[in-house]
């Protein structure tokens, strides 16, 4: 649960205010009405903050002192304030403020969430920024850090390859066009044909009058370019919308990938990355095994409990299958069916399947007195053209588990 410190004088913004929180789960607000109020707090429980929410004209701050209030104390700070002064904006970035948003219309307000979900997904982020100037680098790193970025500072291009070994887990780089040895473009070259970093975000800048650097950056392998001259609020507008498409597309492929109920990989992933396990065991011939598995009776547990502690059945015990086979390749077929593909022996497989029965005996999927879960598998090891076929012949063996009485594991070597 994160905390968020609302200094407001106003009833009908404290309102609309209080209405956003109570649509958000995992936040929780401390409301203030006055400089004084916020500062008694601060004193007292500073650390227990995560962001606070500001407005500039407060009876006994009429002046936006409650900003410097709220900075001293190392809080990250959102300015929410009915009035436009563009000095006013510009010297507020300068003190490190996350962002100037104007009371204008519900928009407004999901953006200031928008801002605070961000900042804590933004501590989980590492920007690099390439830049020979100190100044404009020091400016970079002082407006992003205000957003609350993990940053890392190179001097050169030869600097920031260096840095990025070190950091491989650096998600987003700024990179200037103009830097001694090897300029912006070539950099961009070098990340994406070379060293195929495509997962890297990399943000050019540099001053571009005629446009024709941008064009280039982009070409090469840049996601975005930003024309030097620019102010605090383009370059956090610029990173923010870079790393939201970043984690979007992530989800999209989470979601082409994964089953969404267990995290495990679907079908379609299963084939794909089972291919790949096929393809080394051919190459080897050294056979594979491939499972699958049916919960025992699991329709009775749907009936009985309703569908939501099925799925809850269902998820424990994904997490119980994943942790007895941390180095093999999980699927949920559908249903109540799952299946995996390992270089084990059946033999194996087939030991660790029943100590996953075992534990399985011992899940709580709800609260009080419940139907144990159980299943049934089979075990088929050998090489195939597919893993359809290796999963086909596994089904057979599962077929015939089901007409012994169920709750055992029946295995079978190729040949």
């Amino acid at each position: 649960m994160r905390n968020i410190l609302v200094v407001e004088d106003s009833p009908l913004v404290l309102k609309i205010l209080n209405r956003q929180f109570k649509q958000e789960k995992n936040l929780t607000s401390v409301m203030c009405a006055s400089a004084g109020e916020a500062q008694l707090m601060l004193e007292t429980s500073s650390a227990l903050f995560d962001a606070a929410i500001v407005d500039l004209n407060l009876p006994d701050a009429p002046n936006g002192e409650i900003v410097d209030l709220i900075l001293s104390y190392k809080v990250p700070c959102i300015v929410l304030t009915s009035s436009y002064d563009e000095q006013r904006r510009d010297d507020l970035f300068m003190k490190g403020v996350v962002d100037y948003v104007i009371k204008e219309s519900q928009y407004s307000y999901d953006y200031v969430f928008r801002l605070i979900h961000r900042l804590e997904q933004n501590r989980k982020i590492k920007i690099m920024i390439a830049e020979d100037s100190t100044s404009a680098r020091h400016f970079i790193h002082r407006v992003l850090s205000s957003h609350q970025y993990q940053i890392v500072e190179a001097r050169d291009g030869e600097e920031s390859l260096k840095l990025l070994e070190q950091h491989a887990d650096t998600d987003l780089l700024i990179l200037d066009h103009g830097m001694p040895g090897i300029q912006g473009f070539e950099l961009v070259k070098i990340l994406r044909q070379k060293q195929k970093r495509q997962d890297l975000l990399i943000l050019g800048v540099s001053a571009d009058p005629k446009g024709s650097l941008s064009a280039m950056f982009i070409k090469h392998g840049a996601d975005d370019f930003l024309r030097k001259p620019f102010c605090a609020e383009e370059l956090t507008c610029r990173v923010m919308a870079m790393v939201e498409r970043r984690d979007l597309t992530q989800a999209l492929r989470q979601a082409a990938l994964f089953d969404s109920l267990t995290g495990l990989y679907n079908r379609r992933a299963f084939y794909a990355e089972g291919g790949r396990v096929l393809k080394q065991a051919q190459e080897l011939q050294y056979p594979i095994s491939v499972a699958v598995i049916d919960l025992d009776h699991f329709k009775k547990i749907n009936d009985t409990y309703g569908h939501s502690v099925g799925d809850n059945a269902l998820k424990h015990f994904s997490r119980a299958f994943r942790k007895a086979f941390t180095d093999d390749v999980l699927v949920r077929l559908g249903g109540e069916e799952f299946g995996l593909v390992s270089y084990h022996s059946s033999e194996v497989v087939a030991q660790r399947l029943d100590k996953l029965r075992r534990d399985c005996q011992q899940i709580a999927y709800t609260e009080g007195d419940i139907t144990p879960l159980s299943f049934s598998a089979g075990v088929y090891s050998g090489i195939a053209d597919s893993v359809d076929i290796l999963l086909h012949l596994a089904d057979q063996l599962l077929y015939q588990v089901k007409h012994q009485g169920r709750g055992h594991t029946l295995t079978e070597q190729q040949g």
